[in-house]
């Protein structure tokens, strides 16, 4: 739509040049000009609840691929991928290497960017700000507050309703999943087991998550705000340790503040709203892909029918035999995750699978989906 603009006082328009419809841009108008379909277009612009949720929903039924370099990310332009996610290493990788696992170079993310014309996703550190700041200025179009690099912040995530760019977060139950939405996450992820090419923890999460929202319908507002009360106990533990070594005892109060500013009681009501709506609706109130071990389209297609809204694919497409190929038939698969003959069909010579590894032989420190709280 082509629109040509005028005026610059108290009000200014907007108007469709095909058309005699004026689009307000800005909100200082009289009591006499008001109508009710009145948007302050200007305060919707950049960084609204409304708007992040509303950029995470556009990807829905996409697969989003981890990329490395300018040349990945155009292979999964061209595959279908409705986003790709910067990093220096897919998880595969970062595994293997061991160390700590930073924010990529701005540098690689930058050719990234300047390679695609889809959107471009960025990981931080979990509770590390100041890379999640940094990744904002660049301009990324999403921020993963990440477990599979090493975390920052042993009590914290990233308050990201001080956030413009929408965030997006892993869990592993409906616990992690509402307290990550009241911190303004714009979509949840199920965190899987990163770099295992094994889909089973993704499968746990996808089924605790479900199973725990179905088992809502039953709670009445007390029982609810019971599970609230639970699911902020996450935010006591900081001031807990504290007090424990003044000697004093180990508890938090209501009005004790605990987190972002807000007292306890402040962000159990916030969980408190979130899980009545969850209830309400019998799904989390935002976007919700599967991720961590996703190799083939099957896997793919077995994550959209548990109710999944999309994939991320890590090291599934790059550390396997052909990419390529692999790439194109897991967006079909999630396409057509509903069609067993079509599932069959783009999963037939497209090469090995990442070798992988089993996630139950894990060692207990080598599992990144205990990362985060």
């Amino acid at each position: 739509m082509r629109l040509a603009c005028s005026g610059r006082g108290t009000f200014s328009a907007c108007r469709d040049a095909g058309s005699n419809i004026e689009i307000p841009t800005d909100r200082k108008l009289g009591p006499e000009e008001y109508h009710p379909l009145d948007l302050d277009l200007t305060r919707m612009r950049f960084g609204t609840e409304l708007l992040k949720r509303g950029f995470a929903k556009m990807q829905k039924g996409g697969v989003v691929m981890d990329v490395t370099n300018a040349e990945q990310a155009a292979i999964a332009e061209e595959a279908g991928s409705v986003a790709v996610m910067a990093l220096e290493r897919v998880p595969a990788d970062i595994r293997a290497a061991g160390g700590v696992a930073r924010m990529a170079d701005p540098v690689r993310i930058q050719e990234i960017m300047d390679s695609v014309t889809v959107p471009v996703m960025a990981k931080c550190r979990i509770g590390h700000e100041a890379e999640a700041r940094a990744l904002e200025s660049m301009g990324v179009d999403m921020i993963d507050e990440s477990e599979v690099l090493t975390p920052a912040d042993p009590f914290f995530h990233v308050n990201k309703r001080g956030f413009s760019v929408p965030f997006v977060c892993g869990c592993r139950n409906l616990g992690e999943a509402v307290r990550r939405v009241w911190e303004g996450a714009a979509m949840i992820r199920t965190k899987g087991e990163a770099g295992t090419g094994d889909i089973i923890e993704a499968v746990r999460h996808v089924r605790l998550v479900n199973g725990a929202i179905a088992e809502l319908k039953g709670k009445n507002k007390e029982q609810l705000y019971l599970i609230a009360t639970k699911f902020a106990d996450s935010y006591t533990v900081l001031l807990k340790e504290i007090r424990s070594a003044h000697g004093e005892p180990a508890s938090v109060s209501e009005a004790d503040v605990v987190f972002a500013n807000e007292n306890l009681d402040t962000i159990t009501e916030g969980l408190f709203q979130i899980l009545t709506e969850v209830k309400k609706i019998q799904r989390l109130p935002v976007v919700n892909f599967a991720a961590g071990g996703v190799a083939t389209p099957a896997d793919a297609a077995l994550m959209m029918l548990m109710g999944c809204d999309g994939v991320f694919v890590g090291s599934g497409i790059f550390k396997s035999e052909n990419p390529e190929s692999r790439g194109r038939a897991i967006v079909d698969a999630v396409a057509h995750f509903d069609d067993p003959s079509t599932v069959a069909e783009v999963s037939k010579g497209i090469g090995l699978a990442m070798k992988g590894m089993d996630a139950k032989a894990l060692p207990v420190e080598a599992r990144l989906q205990d990362r985060g709280w």
